[in-house]
């Protein structure tokens, strides 16, 4: 495993998402409350693009079907036995590195 970079901390404002890619894994980055958590980019109900959903607090909403999941833990608050994979996160000076 090796953390690879795959944004710049200051080019995400609080609340966003947004899909990145690290190593050819899809990846979707979000920034809470001035941290970062990664999952996977692929929803686990259809495959929607969790990176272009509407987050909320550490809530990710996928955007096609609204599947919710928690983008510290990667699991869902509405159905706790479905998960999505998460990724460990640091920021180094402006670079934010997943580990992959």
């Amino acid at each position: 495993m090796t953390f690879v970079k795959v944004a710049e901390a200051n080019s995400m404002k609080d609340g966003e998402a947004r899909a990145v890619t690290a190593n050819g894994d899809q990846i979707a980055l979000y920034r809470v409350s001035g941290g970062f958590y990664a999952t996977t980019n692929v929803c686990a109900h259809q495959g929607g693009p969790l990176g272009e959903g509407v987050l909320e607090d550490k809530i990710i909403m996928c955007p096609w079907h609204g599947w919710k999941f928690n983008v510290e833990t990667g699991v869902s608050p509405v159905v706790p036995t479905v998960k999505v994979k998460t990724y460990n996160v640091k920021v180094e000076a402006n670079d934010v590195m997943v580990e992959v």
